[in-house]
C-alpha cells in the first residue's frame, strides 16, 4: 500500500496484495507560482479497488485527481494505465480515444458537465457513437440507465427535469458507457442531500461489485471515505502524510493532521474553537 511520504510499497493501494495494479501514479509534481499543489505524491490502485483521497480545500486532492485523469499535467511524475504511460503523446484519433476510455471523471455538479439542450437518452448515444461507432446503441443505452436506476422517461428527459441526484446517475452512466478501468469521483456526492448520498453511495457500490472497475475518490468526507474505499491517502500541502487500510486509518490515526480531520467530524461535545486552536498549532 501507499506509504505516507508518497512511495510504494509492495502492495497495490485498493484492493488485497494479489490484486493486479490498473493504476499507478509515481512522483507527481506540480507547482502553481511559488505554492507546490503536488508534491512527490505516489499510490497505486488495484483492479476492482476503492481508494479515497481525502484533506481540506488547498491540499491538492483535486489537483492530484485532474493530473491522473489528463485535464492537467503534471510537472513531474508519471500515470501508468495496466503498466502503460498515459504522458506518452498519442498518435491518431483511434488510440486518443482509447487513451479516454482507460479514465472517466464525475464531478461535484453533473449539471455543468451535461448539455442543458440534450436529453439523457441522445447524451448518452452521442458518446457511444463516438466511442464505439458503426452499431445500434439502443439497447446498451436501456442497459445502462437500468445500471443506474433510471428508465425510459429519464432518457427522454433533459437534465433541468431531473434532480440533482437522478442528474449524478446520468453522469455515471455517461462514465461508464465507455466502460473505463478506472473511475475518478470528485466530490461527486458532497452536493446531495444525505438520503439521497446514501442511495449514490450504495449504487456506486453495486457497480464496482458487478464490473470490477477501480474508484479513485476525491473528498473531504470522512463519512463517505469510510463507507466506500478500502485503502485511504491523507493530503496536506500538496504531500501525502498518512495511508493505510480505511479502517485502520481511521480507528488509529497516526499523524496529528489525520487526527485533527477526525476531531473536526461534528458531534455531540464538539467545540469548533478547539478544532481552531489544534489546526494552528500543527
Amino acid at each position: 500500500m501507499t506509504t505516507a511520504t508518497g512511495t510504494s510499497a509492495d502492495t497495490p493501494t485498493g484492493a488485497p496484495g494479489t490484486a493486479k495494479t490498473v493504476l499507478e501514479v509515481l512522483g507527481l509534481h506540480r507547482t502553481y507560482g511559488s505554492v507546490r499543489a503536488v508534491d512527490d505524491v505516489s499510490f497505486r490502485l488495484a483492479e476492482g479497488g476503492s481508494l479515497g483521497i481525502v484533506g481540506e480545500s488547498g491540499s491538492g486532492k483535486t489537483t492530484t485527481a485532474r493530473i491522473v485523469v489528463g485535464l492537467e499535467h503534471a510537472d513531474e511524475g508519471r500515470v501508468l494505465i495496466h503498466g502503460r504511460d498515459r504522458g506518452e503523446h498519442a498518435r491518431g484519433k483511434a488510440r486518443r480515444l482509447a487513451r479516454a476510455r482507460e479514465i472517466q471523471m464525475v464531478f461535484q455538479d453533473p449539471f455543468l458537465s451535461l448539455d442543458p439542450r440534450t436529453t439523457v437518452g441522445a447524451a448518452l448515444r452521442e458518446t457511444l457513437a463516438l466511442h464505439f461507432p458503426g452499431t445500434d446503441h439502443a439497447h446498451r443505452i436501456t442497459e445502462l440507465l437500468e445500471q443506474v436506476g433510471l428508465g425510459s422517461r429519464e432518457a427522454d428527459a433533459l437534465p433541468r427535469q431531473l434532480s440533482g441526484g437522478q442528474r449524478q446517475r446520468v453522469a455515471i452512466a455517461r462514465a461508464l458507457a465507455v466502460e473505463p478501468a478506472v473511475l475518478v469521483l470528485d466530490e461527486a456526492v458532497a452536493a446531495l442531500d444525505v438520503s439521497v448520498q446514501a442511495q449514490i453511495l450504495n449504487l456506486l457500490f453495486d457497480i464496482r461489485e458487478q464490473t470490477g472497475i477501480g474508484y479513485l475518490f476525491i473528498t473531504h468526507d470522512l463519512g463517505v471515505v469510510r463507507c466506500v474505499t478500502d485503502d485511504v491517502i491523507v493530503m496536506r500541502s500538496g504531500r501525502i502524510v498518512e495511508s493505510g487500510p480505511t479502517q485502520q486509518v481511521l480507528a488509529d490515526p497516526q499523524h496529528p493532521y489525520t487526527r485533527l480531520l477526525l476531531e473536526s467530524v461534528p458531534r455531540p461535545g464538539w467545540d469548533p474553537r478547539s478544532i481552531a486552536a489544534a489546526r494552528r498549532a500543527l
